[in-house]
């Protein structure tokens, strides 16, 4: 097979099934070991965890570039364009970059089937080997690589990184890599790798000791939130480890943690950075799809949180923005019907004007996959951009809007927005 347009390749991606018979990385390591390992060839820094690992990667490459790396980025979902997924310095890979590096995976994989006539792999492994061939070709000094799901069977975790982190441990894809937290947080801890620091961020008491006996085993430095570094959020984020200390704009509590783990793994680094430029990298990292900002009068904020922990920090900080504005908040909200839903909805408050809604992806909720109790609650539209019009023209000055739930809805409602 031979690709001639981006449309071809992403078309072949989603044709392909997303997990192997087993689940273990042979398959990935076999084609990476076909192309000369390209993964080897560019430093790395591994990132996980049930949230803020998309933030906290945006954040991080940021940082690398204002230090003037030349910096690859690796991340999922996209909001916009596809291309996003694979980005060195900023810029999405150009579709003749994507064409050229998805017929190279092409040849490596005609290569071993020569061998193996049964050979293939899924989705995430073929994005994953992309990402490892353009980084290395383009000659990226580092490159940040976001986990898919879990961490130690992940098709990522074939890096030996600088440095790990590991965001948050909470309950989301329990059928692949739970069913408990405690399962959850094994699986994470799988990127710790030997004698390289891992950087952890505001992880439950009770899973803690996992990551820190993981961490022991593999004689790899340990830094905790709280610990070795802190983050505070009162008038201003302000990031502390030692004596050091910055601050930066006011985001809310849980974007000040992802923060502060990137300034930290950054530190560990060894990259010289004045703390103008670490405060201005900071200050102007825009992240696709999370805490979006579309209109002030209204509020209307767009954000992805698509499991129980990511929600609840959502709706504290919009429930404390109501206080402040005293206005009304209108929700329009779809979900992956293999989420937690009863608990999801379970979290907005009664004054919330919830509006369900659903999008043309196969894993998309509609109105019978939600549970019994939630359809009674709220009105249901099965048409998002005419529900999205009405609750912006409902919206007054002082209320908030916030569409949430899914980054397949949050991705459609922008491309809307600047058609």
């Amino acid at each position: 097979m031979k690709f001639t347009n981006a449309k071809e390749v992403i078309s072949h991606l989603y044709s392909l099934p997303n997990l192997h018979a087993k689940n273990d990385l042979s398959y990935i390591k076999k084609i990476l070991a076909v192309l000369d390992n390209p993964q080897d060839k560019v430093k790395s820094i591994h990132i996980t965890g049930t949230n803020g690992k998309g933030s906290t990667s945006y954040y991080l490459s940021n940082l690398l570039r204002k230090a003037g790396q030349k910096t690859g980025l690796f991340v999922s979902p996209y909001i916009y364009e596809f291309n996003e997924r694979i980005q060195i310095n900023g810029k999405n890979i150009p579709d003749v970059d994507l064409v050229q590096m998805a017929n190279e995976v092409e040849k490596a994989i005609t290569t071993i089937r020569k061998q193996d006539p049964d050979f293939a792999l899924v989705t995430f492994e073929y994005e994953a080997v992309m990402a490892f061939i353009y980084f290395a070709w383009q000659k990226c000094d580092y490159m940040v690589i976001e986990v898919g799901i879990g961490g130690q069977h992940d098709k990522t975790n074939v890096i030996i990184p600088e440095v790990s982190i590991i965001t948050t441990v909470g309950l989301d894809h329990e059928k692949i890599i739970g069913p408990t937290i405690q399962d959850i947080a094994q699986e994470k801890s799988g990127i710790i790798k030997k004698g390289r620091p891992v950087v952890v961020g505001n992880v439950p008491k009770e899973v803690l000791p996992i990551i820190e006996k993981k961490a022991h085993n593999e004689q790899a430095p340990l830094y905790l939130l709280w610990r070795d570094f802190t983050v505070t959020d009162d008038q201003h984020i302000t990031y502390a480890c030692g004596n050091y200390q910055l601050s930066f704009k006011v985001r809310p509590r849980v974007e000040s943690y992802d923060i502060a783990m990137a300034i930290c793994a950054f530190q560990l680094l060894d990259l010289q950075l004045s703390s103008d430029k670490i405060r201005s990298a900071i200050d102007n990292t825009l992240i696709p799809g999370r805490y979006h900002l579309l209109k002030s009068e209204p509020l209307i904020i767009l954000d992805g949180a698509h499991n129980i922990q990511a929600m609840k920090n959502l709706l504290e900080f919009m429930h404390a923005q109501r206080e402040k504005r005293k206005g009304i908040i209108r929700v329009l909200i779809t979900m992956m019907k293999d989420k937690d839903l009863e608990e999801v909805f379970s979290l907005f408050d009664n004054e919330d004007q919830v509006v369900l809604t659903t999008i043309p992806y196969p894993r998309a909720a509609r109105l019978e996959d939600f549970p019994l109790d939630i359809q009674k609650r709220y009105p249901y539209e099965s048409n998002w951009q005419k529900a999205f019009i009405r609750l912006k023209e409902e919206s007054e000055k002082d209320d908030i809007l916030l569409v949430t739930g899914s980054f397949y809805l949050v991705g459609a409602a922008l491309n809307m927005e600047e058609k």
